[in-house]
């Protein structure tokens, strides 16, 4: 049974993907800030899989330790995803507003985490593993007040790219979702409706087209892996609407975890 990590599982993204391995029977390692959403999902993915959740701050080096314990435990690791990220404060300052503390966070929770955590599973990830650390389109556009959260996904990118390069065996990906009806997205936007933004399920297809198909390491964005034949067509349809249902589910956890103004 392969085993994926998933970093901020408890909601967005994370918890879609969550929900798809799941279903295809991957063992999952999960990891959010917030306790309850997190608990809630394993209750509901104990019946496919084996999961273990531990609740913490991934930019604490003993909470990546607890992390890499678990790996162990699992038998090893086939499959990073580094989700968890934060915008920082919001609504979102310029730069020249930008305080050095709270810029100095989204480097931790952005940058910093992603790789330590690596640091933490290098030596436990199975030579043909997949590294995918979420990025966006931040990191390579410039948007007024998102100079720090997009400076962050650029430099993550870069360590991502230079990771490729220092550890051939394995794929390293920086992958841009695309915009997504998240919390985090929300709270970039207070006040403004973004329901005409796409549910973090409708991405789930294209980031495991993304790992069947196993391109060389780069940066990509997730609409480049869009199903497009019959069978990723049915894949799909089933991935999406799995993760779908459970996000609805989640609507009263992921209102709480927008609070955080973070994807964790």
């Amino acid at each position: 049974m392969p085993v994926a990590l998933i970093t901020g599982a408890s909601s967005g993204l994370g918890r879609a993907l969550a929900v798809a391995l799941a279903r295809r029977g991957w063992a999952l390692v999960l990891d959010a800030r917030t306790p309850q959403p997190l608990y809630k999902l394993v209750d509901e993915l104990a019946a496919l899989t084996v999961v273990n959740a531990i609740a913490g701050d991934v930019s604490l080096a003993d909470h990546r330790h607890d992390l890499g314990q678990a790996v162990q435990a699992a038998g090893g690791l086939d499959l990073l995803i580094n989700n968890a990220s934060t915008l920082g404060p919001t609504p979102l300052p310029s730069l020249a507003e930008l305080a050095l503390a709270s810029f100095d966070e989204i480097l931790q929770v952005n940058l910093l985490a992603p790789l330590g955590l690596i640091q933490q599973l290098l030596p436990q990830l199975a030579d043909d593993a997949a590294v995918v650390n979420i990025s966006s389109d931040a990191a390579r556009a410039s948007y007024p007040g998102w100079g720090g959260y997009g400076a962050a996904k650029a430099a993550l990118d870069h360590l991502t790219a230079t990771l490729g390069q220092e550890n051939p065996a394995q794929r390293w990906y920086a992958v841009d979702p695309g915009d997504m009806r998240t919390p985090m997205h929300q709270a970039a936007f207070p006040g403004e409706d973004i329901s005409d933004r796409p549910d973090p399920a409708t991405v789930v297809p294209a980031m495991l087209n993304l790992l069947e198909r196993r391109p060389p390491s780069g940066r990509y964005r997730a609409a480049d892996f869009e199903p497009t034949s019959t069978t990723d067509a049915g894949a799909a349809a089933d991935a999406g609407a799995a993760a779908g249902a459970a996000a609805d589910a989640d609507a009263d956890a992921d209102e709480s975890y927008a609070l955080g103004n973070t994807s964790r």
